[in-house]
């Protein structure tokens, strides 16, 4: 089964590594890659149940990755997707309110190897080495 993912993180290099990061797992294809709050907001209300995983930046150059997480989180009780946060800014009072937002996991983007396992085990995988 392929694992639709949906990402929002407003810096490109990093948009391409969370996508290399995902298909070096197996069956995951990005179906949007978004910078902004504005346009994931509305992505995601014009789009319901179009994907599977919602990895989402905190920090973007226009509004907050937070109001996303509550809108995924919202929209995942729908049809059991799963919301990650994947920040720099992840400390354990931010880490709580997004779970409390909806959030399903938060990863520092230094935790990439618990990044990917968690994703591995969504898509029933064996986690490939780090990069």
């Amino acid at each position: 089964m392929t694992i639709r993912v949906f990402l929002v993180e407003d810096m490109k290099h990093v948009q391409d590594l969370v996508e290399e990061l995902l298909e070096s797992l197996g069956d995951f294809r990005l179906v949007k890659a978004i910078g902004n709050e504005a346009e994931a907001r509305l992505w995601l209300a014009e789009h319901p149940g179009a994907w599977d995983l919602a990895v989402i930046d905190l920090v973007l150059d226009q509004g907050s990755g937070m109001g996303v997480v509550s809108m995924a989180g919202e929209a995942a009780v729908g049809h059991g997707g799963k919301v990650i946060v994947f920040s720099d800014y992840a400390s354990d009072g931010i880490r709580k309110h997004c779970l409390r937002l909806g959030a399903d996991a938060v990863f520092l983007k230094s935790q990439t190897r618990e990044f990917m396992d968690y994703c591995s085990e969504l898509g029933g995988l064996q986690a490939a080495p780090a990069l």
